[in-house]
């Protein structure tokens, strides 16, 4: 019997699962919602229940579409967003913000509530910091931590586990409280080249009595990506998964650092050797983005986040850059625009989503891909909405936006679509050239998320960061790594890089253009930087009134 291989993906926005074979091919997929609550202040909640209901129902969805049994499963791998979930010693629900509603017992990783005590953190200069590339980030867990320790006291007291989110849903199914090391020391700042926490940092911060207690809150067994949890999926987990107890679970990987699993090392379009990971930049471009680079030494980069050691793939140093609002960023910014409620019923009437409508229109009014970049000469646009996580790490920053006019047509509103492409990707050039100041060597971004299908994103991108720009085979990349979680821990494979050797392979590169259209890119390059530092210059102006 050929054995299949589940991923699960649990985004900001919905729970999915894909069915694949050893060979990386996707046999059935599917998704459901999960809720998500905002507040004033900042506070973005979920509920690990209602996430767990999805990941139920999709993976029954999955298997069911992929027509395999049960006894075929080989293993399962989960992957989640770095948002925190807040458990009592007996796994039950806690509270994390001022509803009391337990079952809202998750921080999304959006959630910007620890400001204060980011800024706090980030004043002690501890040594620690120096691995979340000089300034940690209030999307990160311990100053979530923190801020429920100085505004719930009692649920922080009453907590028994302390949860990334991704080893919550590893949890959930096998009972092991076992921690990823890429969760831990991407969100958490464990040091894994050490093999341990740093006491001296919680005491520092505030946190001295997790220190204190031994780490058993936050995880006192961190294991390798991929290692197998437990003795599987417990029966009771097994039950409502509609699976086999005692199936292979591995330990999990942050959303992102799956896709970026799903897309580096494997054979190209010729079927060749796999690439050096190493000479890779992997872009998972969802509601936000992350870009991940891979070096054989440890690289430090001021604002990008790592080095990480092991956190990706076994022996190697992981950065991760990022733009904390990517396809949401997107979304905002066309839906401002008064033609938008007109380009939604167009798009309708074609059976398409508005991106993809406006795309269309793109390139129909400019005459090709290439050329769609130019009808945003004179419109630029920094679309920091949720301030610039890389390379300035400065959660404070603020979109701009230079050249609108009164014009409200729909063209009006393609330009204003194509800037914000442009934006997007000269944020990515600004990481990219961050750490090829530290000697990182990128010679490829391989691009994954709903994003990254756009024909003219990866046009722009290519052009815009003078970067050949792949697209992985499998549509599904993020449920792909997770997947392959379970191959190794399912014994399938050794470890990742064979797994990704057979299971990973990358479509026809684009080249990045020359001459007139890579002047242009420059220009628009410049013109970018001079506005994101305009908004710099404003903000301190009117910091003080």
């Amino acid at each position: 019997m050929d054995k299949l291989f589940i991923g699960v993906d649990v985004g900001t926005g919905s729970a999915r699962a894909g069915v694949f074979d050893g060979l990386g091919r996707l046999r059935g997929a599917a998704r459901r919602p999960i809720r998500t609550w905002h507040e004033e202040g900042g506070l973005v909640e979920q509920s690990s229940a209602d996430i767990w209901a999805a990941v139920v129902a999709s993976m029954r969805e999955a298997m069911t579409k992929a027509g395999g049994a049960p006894e075929a499963v080989g293993g399962i791998g989960f992957d989640a967003t770095c948002s925190l979930v807040v458990l009592d010693a007996a796994g039950g629900s806690l509270p994390v913000g001022p509803s009391e509603d337990p079952q809202r017992d998750v921080i999304v990783w959006m959630d910007h509530r620890a400001m204060d005590q980011t800024r706090r953190i980030n004043a002690t200069h501890h040594a620690v910091l120096t691995y979340v590339g000089g300034v940690i980030s209030p999307e990160m867990e311990t100053p979530k931590l923190l801020w429920l320790k100085e505004h719930r006291p009692d649920i922080f007291r009453r907590a028994g586990h302390f949860f990334d989110l991704a080893d919550f849903l590893s949890y959930r199914a096998t009972g092991s409280l076992a921690r990823s090391v890429c969760t831990v020391t991407c969100k958490w700042t464990y040091l894994a080249h050490e093999r341990r926490w740093d006491a001296d940092y919680f005491h520092t911060i505030g946190l001295g009595e997790l220190a204190d207690e031994g780490f058993a809150r936050i995880g006192t067994e961190i294991v390798d990506i991929a290692s197998p949890l437990g003795t599987g999926l417990t029966a009771a987990a097994a039950a409502e998964l509609g699976l086999c107890a005692g199936t292979p679970v591995g330990a999990s990987l942050i959303d992102a650092h799956a896709g970026g699993v799903g897309t580096l090392g494997g054979r190209n379009a010729a079927g060749e050797a796999p690439a050096d990971p190493a000479a890779q930049l992997a872009m998972i471009m969802g509601t936000s983005s992350c870009a991940m680079a891979l070096t054989p030494q440890a690289a430090f980069v001021d604002g990008v986040w790592g080095p990480y050691f092991g956190a990706l793939l076994p022996d190697y140093w992981l950065l991760e850059g990022g733009q904390s609002a990517y396809g949401a960023g997107l979304d905002y910014l066309v839906g401002l625009h008064p033609a938008a409620a007109a380009a939604r019923e167009a798009a309708a009437a074609k059976d398409l989503g508005l991106l993809d409508f406006l795309e269309q229109r793109a390139v129909a009014m400019a005459g090709s891909l290439e050329a769609a970049a130019r009808l945003a000469r004179d419109l630029h646009i920094v679309p920091e909405f949720l301030g610039n996580r890389s390379p300035e790490a400065d959660p404070k920053a603020k979109a701009a936006i230079a050249g609108l006019g009164l014009d409200t047509s729909l063209d009006s509103l393609v330009r204003l679509f194509v800037a914000g492409l442009c934006g997007l990707c000269y944020g990515t050039r600004q990481i990219v050239e961050a750490m090829r100041r530290r000697g990182v060597v990128i010679g490829t971004i391989v691009v994954s998320g709903g994003a990254a299908r756009s024909p003219l994103l990866r046009r722009i991108l290519a052009d815009a960061a003078d970067l050949y720009v792949a697209l992985p085979e499998t549509v599904e990349p993020v449920l792909l790594g997770s997947a392959m979680l379970g191959a190794v821990a399912g014994g399938h494979y050794p470890d990742l890089r064979s797994a990704a050797a057979a299971m990973c392979r990358t479509g026809e590169e684009i080249v990045p253009a020359t001459g007139a259209t890579a002047a242009y890119h420059a220009a628009k390059y410049a013109a970018y930087g001079a506005l994101q530092q305009s908004e710099r210059t404003v903000r301190r102006i009117m910091q003080d009134v």
